[in-house]
């Protein structure tokens, strides 16, 4: 399932939230006030080129050329728009 997000929205991570590696654990994690998400799959992956400057289709085309045989133009956008609503992306 596809979701439908702007062309031109540029995600970034939302003020305050911090991704790290952490070693404790061997997994990436988004550190929150008072909250960790520890983040499974390519999840870091995404998060990562969520830097304010690059737009949706743009995130897609980077992951898309790393990971040639993965349905990342379906994915990235459900991934996207679920960190949207949780309020770890702006």
């Amino acid at each position: 399932m596809t979701v439908p997000v702007a062309d031109d929205w540029r995600p970034r991570l939302s003020p305050g939230l911090v991704l790290r590696h952490d070693r404790a654990r061997e997994t990436d994690v988004l550190l929150m006030p008072e909250r960790i998400v520890v983040l499974h799959g390519q999840a870091s992956t995404v998060l990562e080129l969520c830097d304010g400057t690059r737009t949706v289709p743009d995130i897609v085309a980077v992951l898309a050329a790393r990971f040639p045989r993965a349905p990342v133009g379906d994915d990235v956008g459900v991934f996207l728009e679920r960190t949207r609503k949780e309020g770890w992306t702006r």
